[in-house]
């Protein structure tokens, strides 16, 4: 008798279903992957000696070849399944750690949520996680996890909208598992269990590292070493992909930031972006996002030192005359110097990248890929931590192995430009600039500064001015939306770090016009206000540096070029009235005459007039006033030198409130001694005793009509 056809589709599409169910590897607990591969390492093969033992140069390296489609992979699956015991479950074992009734999330749970989660009894050893089908004698073991370092454990969490519960993902080789409980504190003892036994596991070691190992061992021997590149293709130049990075790297299903893959999927697309710079049209922005990347993911840096070694090695080993011949094989050797002048690889990373320099260096002494090792190993030895990545100028001027310019804007001055390299602090910049200038031996502190319009902040000696050119760069992509934006008007400059102190200036030196252009500078900025009549002869001692004796044919300068911009009138705060009883109000209000609207008019009229005058004297009379006073101050100073004029230009700033100031531990750039400045107001003449130049020049003020 035939089988109805719904019949029929209910049993083909559970044979379906089986056949998927065992493909995806039912006896080893399976999570959340859309497919089952073979493990992406590399396969160690040792071959034995006959004296016993693993010899340093009989190790080989291979890739895996991919697998085939689900129907050949079958015969594999039924061999990693009678791997694993059909013993039931142990009555006592002294390796159990903790056991319980859970909830396992089916796989794909989070795709598939109308799949509920299957309850089993789990087990965890000090070696694996079991699940068995019951708690009973002779339960039936379901899968295993087998637990190295390697493996994590997130969580726990509650997953509101899937399922309610509190899950714990332990993340293995090949696959995760997510164990649910509905009691926050069950999740919390098998997640803190769950550590536990991975933080006691022995580190496990890649293929990789036992071969840096070996080259470490026979670094004295280079017939030894050569032959170690000869036998292990993993340590050559490859064209091909790369399926497993190269360092023990934790596995894990969650990113490790945000528009992150993990770790193991982040280190095989790091090599893919390695092979892209050989074609590459524009490397720099390439070269920048690898090194955003390890950035972000420190995990990543001493990866990518090893596969920059490898793609350097050349397909012969190192250093390959391929790779000296080919012009797209120096874009490994440009990445390379960029790393080494971020990041500072690790202990046994450095040595074996530091073995590889040396090496080059040997067999291509007259070789541009030995300027880069050379280059390189010096990088090596003066790197730090960098707070951003370098800048496409500067990843333009490493690649040429070359220093970058930068500019440095100094009042009185103009601009300098100054070579630097990824070390050089912003202090080593102060203390050039500062020679360059003449003023090493000055009382003043001088400190480089980022500037913008108004804005502008000390920069700490210990600063690196390459992060500093970067932070402007990226400030000016975010403002233009470009990435090739014009500049976003950030700026260095060198100016005065502390107290004024304009004793004892030499009219011919460079210290005298550069004061006196930082006072006028912070004085048109309002900082600090001085008084009107301290703010008109200035300007008009400004006037006479200029353009020394007025003359009616000299053009004058703007206002607002002399003097800072006036305050906004300060407003008096209204005063209380106080409130009529309701019925005076009411009765107020009902009998109006025009005497009460013409007395209302006339107060309203004194107080606007009243705010007027006010105002006015507060702003110094008006803007033709102001101008009249300061060309009647510059008519006074006739016969009065420049250099006299700047001097008693400074000695009067000087008595402002802020050019005064106490010091607090920051970091000045000039001086050895750390020290930073915080505006304090001035002592009057008669609480302190001042310095003869500075009561000199305040007695020149104002001088004899």
């Amino acid at each position: 008798m035939p089988l109805p056809g719904g019949l029929w589709w209910l049993l083909c599409c559970r044979r379906g279903f089986t056949l998927l169910h065992r493909d995806y590897g039912d006896g080893e607990l399976s999570g959340d992957g859309d497919e089952d591969e073979d493990e992406e390492t590399f396969e160690l093969r040792t071959p034995s000696p006959a004296g016993g033992g693993r010899g340093p140069l009989e190790v080989t390296l291979t890739q895996p070849v991919r697998s085939g489609p689900v129907s050949n992979r079958l015969q594999s699956w039924e061999e990693t399944w009678s791997l694993i015991p059909e013993k039931g479950l142990p009555e006592d074992d002294p390796d159990t750690v903790v056991k319980g009734w859970l909830y396992r999330e089916p796989r794909g749970g989070g795709a598939r949520p109308w799949l509920p989660p299957r309850r089993a009894w789990f087990v965890l050893t000090r070696d694996s996680l079991d699940q068995f089908s019951s708690s009973g004698k002779g339960a039936r073991r379901l899968g295993s996890l087998v637990l190295t370092s390697l493996c994590s454990v997130t969580g726990p969490e509650r997953r509101r909208k899937e399922t309610g519960l509190w899950s714990v993902t332990v993340s293995g080789r090949k696959h995760s598992v997510r164990l649910c409980s509905p009691r926050q504190a069950e999740a919390e003892r098998w997640g803190v269990a769950l550590r536990e036994v991975i933080a006691s596991k022995a580190p496990l070691e890649t293929p990789t590292q036992l071969l840096l190992r070996d080259i470490q061992e026979s670094c004295g021997d280079p017939e030894a070493v050569a032959l170690i590149y000869l036998r292990n293709p993993i340590l050559r130049h490859t064209s091909g992909a790369l399926y497993a990075p190269l360092l023990p790297l934790p596995y894990g299903v969650s990113a490790p930031g945000p528009g992150y893959a993990p770790l193991r999927e982040e280190a095989v697309r790091l090599f893919l972006a390695l092979q892209a710079l050989e074609g590459a049209r524009r490397p720099g922005p390439l070269m920048q996002g690898v090194l955003q990347t390890c950035r972000d993911l420190p995990a990543l840096r001493d990866e990518l030192f090893l596969q920059l070694a490898k793609q350097t090695s050349g397909p012969a080993g190192p250093p390959g005359l391929p790779a000296t011949q080919d012009p797209a094989a120096l874009r490994y050797w440009q990445l390379l110097t960029c790393m080494s002048c971020t990041f500072r690889p690790g202990g046994a990373v450095r040595g074996h990248l530091l073995g590889h320099l040396e090496r080059t260096e040997q067999a291509l002494p007259d070789s541009e890929l030995a300027e880069y090792a050379r280059f390189i190993r010096k990088a090596l030895g003066r790197t730090r931590g960098r707070e951003l990545v370098p800048s496409l100028a500067e990843i333009s001027a490493l690649s040429q192995r070359q220093e970058l310019l930068c500019t440095v804007h100094c009042p009185g001055a103009g601009a300098c430009a100054v070579a630097i390299d990824s070390h050089t602090t912003a202090g080593e910049v102060a203390r050039e600039l500062v020679g360059r200038l003449g003023l090493a031996r000055s009382r003043n502190a001088f400190a480089l500064y980022e500037q913008r319009g108004a804005q502008e902040r000390a920069l700490a000696g210990g600063t690196l001015v390459a992060d500093v050119l970067t932070r402007f760069e990226n400030l000016a992509a975010e403002e233009a939306g470009l990435e090739d934006s014009p500049d976003s008007g950030w700026r260095l400059c060198l100016r005065l770090h502390g107290p004024l102190h304009p004793e004892g200036l030499s009219p011919d030196g460079h210290e005298l016009p550069f004061l006196f252009e930082q006072a006028h500078a912070l004085l048109l900025r309002g900082r600090p206000p001085p008084p009107d009549d301290t703010l008109r002869a200035l300007a008009a001692l400004r006037l006479q540096s200029l353009h020394r004796d007025f003359s009616p044919r000299v053009p004058l300068p703007r206002l607002d070029r002399l003097l800072p911009p006036p305050a906004p009138p300060r407003e008096d705060p209204p005063r209380p009235t106080p409130r009529p009883p309701p019925s005076a109000a009411l009765l107020a209000g009902a009998l109006w005459t025009p005497g009460l609207a013409k007395r209302r008019a006339e107060r309203a009229r004194r107080g606007g007039a009243g705010r007027t005058a006010g105002s006015i004297a507060r702003e110094g009379g008006g803007g033709a006033g102001t101008a009249a006073a300061v060309l009647g101050g510059w008519k006074r100073l006739r016969g009065m030198g420049r250099a006299e004029a700047m001097a008693t230009y400074l000695a009067l700033a000087a008595q402002c409130p802020g050019f005064g100031a106490a010091r607090s531990l920051v970091g000045v750039l000039h001086r050895s001694c750390a020290w930073a400045w915080e505006p304090r107001p001035c002592p009057s003449p008669g609480q302190g005793r001042q310095s003869p130049s500075t009561v000199s020049a305040m007695a020149m003020w104002p001088p004899a009509s």
